[in-house]
C-alpha cells in the first residue's frame, strides 16, 4: 500500500461503502490468493495479562489460519508479566510469546493494552497486524479473516475496526444488549462534540482491529485506555476516512468491566481528548492523574463503612515507532537471527552503560 496524504471523504458516504460484514470474506482461500498476490505477510497479535482461563482456546481457535490455510503467518502473545501461567499455555499451543518488558527497554517499561500493541510492532514481522482480545469466549477464526479481508481486497484500506454486539452478565443470565456502555455514554457524545468525523464507527472502542504496519508505524499509541480512541484520531487525521473501514463480526462475548472500572476507563479516555482537542489542550498543564471513586465494606460490628479509594490512571502517549533507532535497526534486518541478534546487542549496549554509569 502506498501511503498517502488525507483525503476527504463525507462520514455518511464513508459509512455506507467502508461498512462490511465479516462474511463477505469467509472465502479464505481467496484471501490467501490475494495475500500471494501482495506478497504481504499477517501477524495475529494478543495482548494479555494473566489470561490463562481463555488463552489456549483463543489461540486453537485462531491456529488453523496459521497452519492449515497459510492465511496468517504468526500468532502471538504480547505479555504484560503474567503470574498465572498464560505464557506457558501460549507456547504449548503453539504461539510465540513476548513479555513486553523485555523489548525496547531503552524506551522505558509501563504495563497496560496500549504499551504491548505499540511493542508488537517491533516483535511481530507481518506487513499487516491484526490484533485480538484474549479474553473472548466465542472467539472465532471469522475475528481474524473478516478484519483482514477489506485490506487484502482493496489496498486503499489501512486499518479495520471490528464491531459487534455486546451481551452483559446480569443476575438473570447474558443479556443481548448492555454491552458497550462506556461508548454510548461517552465516547460517542465526544465523538459527536469534537470529532464528527469518527461518528460512523459503530463500536468505536473495540478491542479488535488490524492495520497496516506502513500506518501503525507512522501513529502514536496511548499506553492504555485511550489506545483505540487515539489511534482512530490520529488515522484518520492522518491518512483520512478512505484509509479506513469496519467490520461486523456479529457478536462478542467476554468478561465484562465492573462500573468502577468503566469509570477509571473513561477517565483515561478523557485524556485523550485533553490531548487531541486544541481547546482542552491547556488543561492539561494542572492535569491531576488521582482518580478517587468512593468504596464500601463491613465493619466488624455489621455496619456499612464508606471509604474513598485512589488510583492513578495517567495516559502516557508513545511517539510513531518509526522514529524509535531500534525499530529502525530490527526493520532492517529480513531474517529472524538477525532480529534476535539486534537485541543481543542493544542489551549488551544497555548493560555496559549501566556498569559505566
Amino acid at each position: 500500500m502506498a501511503v498517502k496524504k488525507k483525503s476527504k471523504l463525507g462520514v455518511l458516504q464513508w459509512f455506507n461503502k467502508h461498512t462490511f460484514h465479516h462474511s463477505k470474506y469467509a472465502d479464505i482461500d481467496r484471501l490467501v490468493a490475494l495475500k500471494k498476490k501482495q506478497g504481504v505477510k499477517i501477524s495475529v497479535g494478543i495482548p494479555t495479562l494473566n489470561e490463562a482461563d481463555n488463552i489456549g482456546k483463543v489461540i486453537d481457535a485462531l491456529m488453523p489460519l496459521m497452519k492449515e490455510k497459510d492465511l496468517v503467518d504468526e500468532i502471538a502473545v504480547i505479555d504484560s508479566g503474567s503470574s498465572d501461567g498464560t505464557d506457558e499455555i501460549a507456547r504449548e499451543k503453539g504461539a510465540k510469546v513476548f513479555v513486553s518488558e523485555k523489548h525496547l527497554k531503552d524506551e522505558g517499561v509501563f504495563f497496560h493494552k496500549g504499551e504491548n500493541l505499540w511493542k508488537s510492532l517491533h516483535m511481530l514481522k507481518g506487513d499487516i497486524i491484526c490484533w485480538v482480545d484474549a479474553d473472548i469466549k466465542n472467539i472465532s477464526p471469522h475475528f481474524v479473516y473478516g478484519l483482514v479481508g477489506p485490506m487484502l481486497e482493496d489496498k486503499k484500506i489501512g486499518y479495520v475496526k471490528a464491531f459487534y454486539e455486546r451481551p452483559i452478565h446480569s443476575v438473570s443470565g447474558l443479556q443481548g444488549e448492555g454491552g458497550g456502555r462506556v461508548t454510548e455514554i461517552f465516547t460517542r457524545p465526544m465523538f459527536n462534540t469534537f470529532f464528527p468525523q469518527l461518528t460512523g464507527f459503530i463500536q468505536p472502542l473495540s478491542g479488535e482491529y488490524a492495520g497496516r504496519r506502513e500506518i501503525l508505524e507512522r501513529v502514536p499509541f496511548f499506553i492504555g485506555y485511550g489506545v483505540e480512541t487515539g489511534l482512530l484520531v490520529d488515522i484518520e487525521k492522518t491518512f483520512g476516512l478512505k484509509a479506513m473501514a469496519q467490520v461486523d463480526l456479529d457478536v462478542r462475548v467476554h468478561r465484562n468491566q465492573t462500573t468502577k472500572a468503566l469509570g477509571r476507563m473513561s477517565f483515561g479516555l478523557l485524556q485523550v481528548y485533553l490531548h487531541r482537542v486544541p481547546a482542552l489542550r491547556p488543561l492539561l498543564k494542572d492535569f491531576n492523574a488521582i482518580y478517587r471513586f468512593p468504596e464500601t465494606q463491613i465493619a466488624k460490628d455489621g455496619k456499612k463503612e464508606y471509604f474513598l479509594s485512589e488510583k492513578e490512571v495517567k495516559e502516557i502517549e508513545r511517539p510513531p515507532i518509526k522514529g524509535v533507532s531500534e525499530y529502525q535497526i530490527r526493520k532492517s534486518f529480513e531474517n529472524d537471527f538477525l532480529a534476535k541478534l539486534t537485541d543481543t546487542l542493544f542489551n549488551i549496549k544497555r548493560d555496559l552503560r549501566g556498569k559505566r554509569e
